[in-house]
Order: C-alpha cells, then structure tokens, then sequence
C-alpha cells in the first residue's frame, strides 16, 4: 500500500514539474521580451535556465532534506538521458541532421565543463567553493554563447517556440510566480516519494536520482526535442541539449553545493561519471558527417536507447 502511495506521489509530483515548467518558461520568457531583452539572448540565457528548473529545485530539495547523492544522481543521471533516451527516442523517429557548427562550437564548450567537474569532484566532495567556481563556469560559459549568438545564431530555442501571443506583463508574472510555486510542490513531492521508495526497495539516494528522478525531470527535454525534430529543427534539438547538460553540471550541481557540501562517491567517478563521458563522445562520433553535417540515423538512435537500457538494469542490479 505504501509503495502504491509513494509511487502516485512521484507520478503528481512529475507531472507538477512538468506543468509548473511550462508556465514557468512561458511567464519568463514573455517578461524578458518585454523588458526589451533580444530574442537570441531570451533562447540562451533565460529559456535555457527555466527549463533546466525542475532540475535544479529536486537538487535543492533534496540537499535541504540530507539527501546529496541524489543531487548528483539527479544532475549526472538527467545529462545521461538527455543523450541516450531524449536523443536516442528522438533519433528513432525522426533521423536528426547536425550542421558541422554545433561540433565545432558548442560540443568543445561543453567537453570543458565536463573536465572542470571532474577536477572539483576528484578529491571526493562539491564543496562550497566548488559551487562558487561552477556558478562562475555558468556566467562565462553563457557569456561566451551570447557573443557567439551575435556573431551568427546557434541552435537555442527560440521564445517564439512558446506560445507568448497576446500576453500581458502581468498576466506574465502570474505565470512566473505560479508555476514556480507548483515546481517547488513537485520538487519537494518527487523528493519525497524517491526517498521512501529508495528505503523500501533497499537502493540508494545516488541510484534512485540517476534512474527515477532523472527520467522524470528530462521529460520536457524530450518533448521538446520530439517537437523540434518534428519540425526539422534537429539543430534546436541537439543545441537544446547540450544547453540542458551544460546546466546540469554548473547550475544543477553548483547551486546546491552552495547550501551544503556533495559527498561524491568513487561509484559517481568510476561508473556514473565516466558512462556520461562516453555517451557524450559517442554522440559527437555520431554526428559527424562528411560534409557540412552528419546525421544521427534511426540505427543510431536505437544504439542510444538500448544503451540507456542497459545502464538502468546495471545500476538495480548492481545496487
């Protein structure tokens, strides 16, 4: 009965994350344009971050209840699904086109961060300090998208992407502050439930963030990246989520290490860690094309997701 109860719990509280998300973008977004502020930098800057929201607020929840290791589940875990199920599925459907400029741009960025993290996390902890210099890794990394943004467009959701027509500034912070309320409730709700579920089936906080919570806070990367390749907006997908992973490794882990330091464990290096960094340079692998772009097939894509497959079934049984 109470596994049902925690269960339900987690599935109210993703789909509070998911709705709150929504509005939460859509009020942001409408704001920053009216406040003057261009559609290049709203794709980049405050898109980018308020959809990596439900992440960061499970990751704060979770600190605040003594729960780092599904913090660091939860940022790691969701940058796994953001390339082996969100692009893997999206893939799948739709074969993705990749223009030779986001290799070149926006893949060496991100392969950056990913060393910088390893470097705060070799001695075994995301100290408060850690938190600071990945914040500071956020502002330049962003900074440096925005001038490439003004020197020629990258792939970035665009705000006309939201349905922003015919809304009020006020009507826009009713948005805002509303769905940041019920992010906050699903936060705290799916926190809840994955902790009581990770007792119950005798696993840790670490796996439960890196499968469950995960899973559940990529979902709007992967209905937006199925939205997009839809669209033949393949490049907006790809860009959508290396934003997203980008994120999750600076804002995602950065901001709760400020509240309290992360213990990370040789398991979160050794396997969590390491299985991102692989992913992410068998994507590269993947795009890579002989011309001005490659394409991401429906075959790849299914060596995506059954990869994801397999790095689920290891962690329970390995658990």
């Amino acid at each position: 009965m109470m596994v049902a109860v925690d269960i339900l719990a987690m599935l109210v509280g993703f789909f509070f994350l998911v709705w709150g998300s929504d509005r939460f973008v859509i009020g942001a977004a409408v704001a920053a344009r009216q406040l003057g502020i261009s559609s290049f930098i709203i794709g980049l800057t405050v898109v980018a971050f308020c959809t990596s929201m439900p992440e960061i607020l499970v990751s704060v929840t979770a600190v605040l209840s003594d729960n780092s290791g599904m913090a660091i589940g939860n940022a790691l875990g969701s940058n796994i699904a953001n390339i082996a199920l969100v692009l893997g599925v999206s893939a799948i459907m739709y074969p993705m086109i990749v223009h030779r400029n986001i290799l070149k741009r926006e893949m060496p960025i991100l392969f950056i961060i990913m060393l910088l993290l390893l470097g705060l996390m070799y001695d075994g902890s995301i100290t408060r300090l850690d938190g600071g210099l990945l914040l500071l890794a956020m502002f330049l990394t962003f900074s440096w998208l925005i001038y490439l943004a003004k020197k020629k467009p990258i792939a970035a959701l665009k705000p006309e992407e939201v349905d922003t027509d015919n809304i009020s500034m006020g009507h826009a912070a009713w948005l805002f502050v509303l769905g940041l309320v019920v992010l906050m409730m699903g936060a705290k709700i799916v926190v809840w439930g994955s902790v009581n579920i990770a007792q119950l089936l005798g696993v840790s906080d670490l796996v439960i963030g890196l499968t469950i919570v995960a899973l559940g806070t990529s979902l709007p990367e992967l209905a937006a990246s199925i939205a997009s390749v839809r669209k033949g907006e393949s490049d907006m997908a790809l860009g959508n989520i290396i934003g997203s992973n980008l994120f999750n490794m600076v804002a995602v882990l950065g901001i709760p290490a400020l509240i309290a330091p992360l213990y990370v464990g040789a398991e979160v290096l050794y396997r969590d860690y390491s299985f991102m960094v692989v992913l992410t340079v068998l994507l590269v692998l993947m795009a890579i094309g002989r011309g001005d772009h490659g394409t991401i097939y429906r075959w790849k894509g299914v060596v995506l997701f059954v990869l994801y497959l397999c790095y689920q079934v290891f962690l329970y049984v390995s658990a």
